[in-house]
């Protein structure tokens, strides 16, 4: 029961982050600069940012649940299945935490700092460092989900008789 619990909890973060990376981040900042706006990425990017930590404390929380029911469960997992289990969903809650409270919070710092994003010369070293940050936001985001895939087949993975 604990392994299906798991499995749909990551499914459903696992779908969350893939549907916001790849749907609605994109889209928002499309269809706002399509309006032309001299601050459509100031508002995408406050839209995607508060999407975003909804993406990241969910990972996190989906993956100490996990880690805890992995644990409680070590009986019927064992060796290196188990290893692989607890590696891929630490990675997945240090991630998203790394993300939502580290990354995330240096770059909120920053776009209060630069004020409307869309007027800072894009050499301006506070919006080179943003876009830097920004970088390691996808880096982060992309190990969770993949070690979400990971954690997700190795726990289908069956002992062999």
């Amino acid at each position: 029961m604990s392994n299906l619990l798991k499995s749909i909890l990551l499914s459903l973060w696992l779908g969350a982050a893939l549907f916001f990376s790849f749907a609605v981040a994109p889209n928002v900042f499309a269809v706002l600069r399509s309006f032309d706006l001299p601050n459509a990425n100031e508002i995408a990017g406050t839209i995607v940012t508060r999407t975003l930590s909804v993406i990241n404390i969910g990972g996190f929380i989906v993956g100490v649940i996990a880690l805890l029911l992995t644990i409680a469960s070590k009986r019927s997992v064992k060796g290196f299945t188990f290893a692989l289990q607890l590696l891929s969903l630490a990675a997945l809650a240090g991630t998203t935490a790394v993300g939502q409270w580290i990354v995330a919070a240096r770059m909120r710092a920053l776009r209060v700092d630069m004020g409307v994003i869309d007027s800072v010369a894009a050499n301006d070293p506070r919006r080179v460092t943003f876009t830097q940050l920004h970088g390691y936001s996808v880096a982060l985001l992309s190990t969770a989900m993949i070690a979400t895939i990971v954690a997700l087949a190795v726990s289908r993975r069956r002992p062999r008789a």
